[in-house]
């Protein structure tokens, strides 16, 4: 019934979005949901180029990076694949994702994300680690990313320019720095403090 994989895929999400009244957010999460997928780049890519132009401009499509689980994200990296799909991409981000390898945990900061990312995104999905309790430090440093980037992106609205990123220590992620160490201690400190409120409650 349709010519190619991408045509059909668009048209079943166009009509289920449509049926459910166009929802906020709708995801789709194409075949080919990150570079290293792509032949020969998302660029060329027939498939990403007839999604892009048969998706409805409210669905968010996914995307991981260059590869699923992708060590560096930065704005540059993303603008082919805004161009491609004609909207800015969902990161699927799998940094700390371990179902591929539960023997090992991943517990350090979030990191290998560039300052001004948040405005070339539509949204940020976390995968997490398996283990519920590991997650602590991938979250609460991930949140320090984002109030950073949220900083950046006011500095910006209020300069009417991108501010420039400061790669020194921060104090404060809201100033439109992050710096993963700082990220990482506060996050062990408060992580320590959880588990001790935890340890002294009745029961604990």
């Amino acid at each position: 019934a349709f010519p190619s994989l991408a045509q059909a895929q668009a048209s079943v999400a166009n009509e289920v979005y449509q049926e459910l009244g166009q929802p906020p957010v709708f995801l789709f999460c194409p075949t080919e949901y990150c570079s290293s997928l792509c032949s020969p780049g998302p660029g060329q890519s027939l498939y990403l180029l007839t999604l892009g132009q048969e998706l409805l401009p409210g669905i968010g499509v996914i995307w991981t990076g260059p590869k699923v689980v992708s060590r560096e994200l930065s704005p540059v990296l993303l603008e082919e694949v805004e161009g491609v799909l004609r909207r800015c991409p969902v990161i699927w981000d799998n940094l700390y994702a371990n179902d591929y390898d539960c023997r090992r945990v991943f517990l350090g900061p979030y990191t290998g994300r560039a300052p001004g990312l948040m405005s070339r995104l539509r949204g940020l999905l976390l995968n997490p680690n398996c283990e519920l309790q590991a997650n602590f430090v991938p979250v609460h440093t991930l949140g320090s990313w984002f109030r950073s980037e949220l900083g950046s992106c006011a500095h910006a609205d209020a300069a009417g320019t991108e501010p420039a990123a400061d790669q020194g220590d921060s104090q404060d992620p809201q100033e439109g720095s992050y710096s993963p160490q700082d990220a990482l201690e506060r996050a062990l400190r408060d992580w320590v403090a959880e588990i001790s409120r935890q340890a002294s409650e009745p029961g604990g």
